[in-house]
């Protein structure tokens, strides 16, 4: 690891100065929580007696708790509906502390909500609600006004397209485009089934899966060595040429991350073996971290090394989870 304690220590420091704007798909993930003890008489279904329900941010909103976990201040920019589920998003991102200027409310939208029912620790079923078209909400007045206020008290923004229809070319084209003008860092976390026209972003953190999708190349070398594996660099170099960001970061889960800037050799960021409990939302804290650590001064390595401390924590959560500084440099204690 290049990053050293010192290092680390000034630049989570500096990130309660970063304000991040997160485009991108708007979500909230409900869970219930049962038991079953029968089989219905109806339909061979399991009947499932509710105990408790909770209900927390999810999509780009994740992004957002990742950033004010780290002592940043995050803005959102997205499209819900004026619908009570709506109302409890809101409200859960307004006690998080994360700013909503630039959310865009619409009768005639669906909140995006995922309902996942759980029984005995297991997922049984998840139900989706939502809009099946968004339109083109650049064609939007208030929605255009939002975006342009927002962006304008942002030091960094980042693309989070979960394939929902928020994240429109039109709406990728503005961000970038007032992105590369005021100099900020810009970052990309794509979804395999949505393509977008990205060329001039930052950095990009697609995941293993994702990225062979997006490239067209079947993966045949999961367990390779990540600089040996010729496959994984076929790939990098066929994303650099489609998004040509200035830097790709491949996650590669336990494997840690590839890394690509400019004509420079590949780099590999190894991650320290700890035990994985969930995976769910570690892309989110990677991208999350490598945005704050550009903001704050850090080369690409640099910002990589710490998002992957960052991952290797939020894995051993249980859920979604969030990490903080004190916690990361605990984590990059251990390390040295």
């Amino acid at each position: 690891m290049s990053l050293t304690l010192s290092r680390a220590r000034d630049l989570l420091g500096r990130f309660s100065e970063c304000r991040v704007l997160v485009v991108g798909d708007l979500m909230l993930d409900r869970y219930v929580h049962g038991q079953v003890d029968r089989i219905s008489p109806e339909a061979p279904v399991p009947v499932v007696k509710v105990l408790r329900e909770r209900s927390v941010p999810g999509g780009a909103c994740n992004v957002a708790l990742n950033i004010q976990a780290l002592g940043g201040q995050a803005e959102l920019c997205g499209a819900i509906g004026t619908c009570a589920m709506g109302d409890e998003l809101l409200g859960h991102l307004s006690r998080a502390g994360v700013g909503t200027e630039g959310v865009f409310r619409d009768a005639n939208f669906t909140t995006v909500v995922k309902t996942r029912i759980l029984a005995d620790r297991q997922q049984m079923l998840r139900v989706d609600r939502e809009s099946p078209d968004l339109g083109d909400l650049m064609k939007f007045p208030d929605f255009s006004d939002r975006l342009e206020r927002v962006l304008g008290g942002a030091q960094g923004v980042i693309l989070e397209d979960y394939g929902k229809g928020v994240l429109r070319q039109s709406v990728v084209s503005r961000v970038l485009e007032q992105a590369r003008a005021r100099g900020m860092p810009s970052g990309y976390d794509p979804k395999d089934n949505h393509e977008l026209d990205v060329k001039g972003v930052t950095f990009a953190t697609p995941n293993r899966k994702e990225a062979f999708h997006v490239a067209g190349i079947r993966d045949r070398s999961p367990d390779v060595e990540p600089l040996l594996d010729e496959h994984l660099r076929s790939v990098s170099e066929r994303l650099r040429a489609l998004w040509v960001p200035e830097h790709l970061a491949i996650t590669l889960g336990p494997q840690g991350m590839l890394l690509k800037s400019g004509d420079a050799e590949a780099e590999h960021v190894s991650t320290r073996a700890r035990e994985v409990f969930d995976v769910s939302g570690a892309g989110d804290t990677v991208i999350a971290t490598i945005l704050m650590a550009l903001c704050s001064g850090a080369t690409f390595r640099e910002a990589a090394e710490l998002a992957n401390a960052a991952a290797g924590i939020v894995v051993a959560k249980l859920g979604t989870a969030t990490t903080s500084p004190a916690e990361l440099l605990a984590a990059l204690e251990e390390e040295q």
